[in-house]
């Protein structure tokens, strides 16, 4: 765990009560698990900005009222649809020596080939779902698409994964594919009327 954000209890508040908390730069959030009650808390929006940078996925510590720091799994962000600012999050209390299953997102990095001459790169799928002890569970994964030509297409299989999580997405699952331009393909199928 490479972060720890301070907590502080909220109790049930109106929609009012939300936009102050958010005003003040808190983000109102539930933490959950089996083995604590359910809690409304709020957290610095500022450190949780600067954790969802690092990757949305791994573990975090979230230092609560009368309990200490926690381990926690990111579950849900709600975010408004137009800023796109965080409005709420729900986060699962983890015990460090039982598995979990979670979602881990997978950033692309490199340039396809395919993109360098002319095809577009359509972004299917940008989570995983996998099964592991928290501690091995990364931030996010990094997939290279650079070696991908038109027509060619990067699956979940394809992941380079530690070997201490275990997947439980479809091997088969389509992440990325590379495809043809859309007016190259009419213009072949113009030519071929002619």
């Amino acid at each position: 765990m490479n972060m720890s954000i301070q907590a502080k209890n909220r109790s049930q508040v109106n929609r009012s009560g939300l936009r102050q908390l958010r005003a003040e730069g808190r983000i109102p959030c539930i933490v959950y698990g089996k083995h604590i009650d359910a809690r409304m808390i709020h957290i610095s929006n500022r450190e949780l900005q600067q954790w969802l940078k690092q990757g949305d996925s791994g573990v975090l510590e979230l230092d609560m009222p009368d309990q200490g720091k926690i381990p926690v799994l990111l579950e849900d962000v709600q975010r408004d649809p137009v800023t796109q600012n965080v409005l709420h999050a729900d986060f699962q209390h983890v015990k460090m020596d039982e598995l979990v299953r979670t979602k881990i997102s997978v950033e692309f990095s490199g340039k396809a080939a395919g993109v360098k001459v002319g095809g577009v790169m359509q972004i299917q799928g940008s989570q995983i779902e996998v099964e592991g002890l928290p501690g091995h569970l990364p931030a996010f994964i990094t997939a290279d698409v650079s070696h991908l030509g038109i027509g060619d297409t990067l699956l979940v299989e394809h992941l380079n994964l530690p070997k201490e999580i275990h997947v439980i997405s479809s091997s088969e699952e389509l992440l990325v594919s590379i495809v043809a331009p859309r007016l190259e393909q009419l213009d072949e199928n113009a030519e071929a009327l002619v």
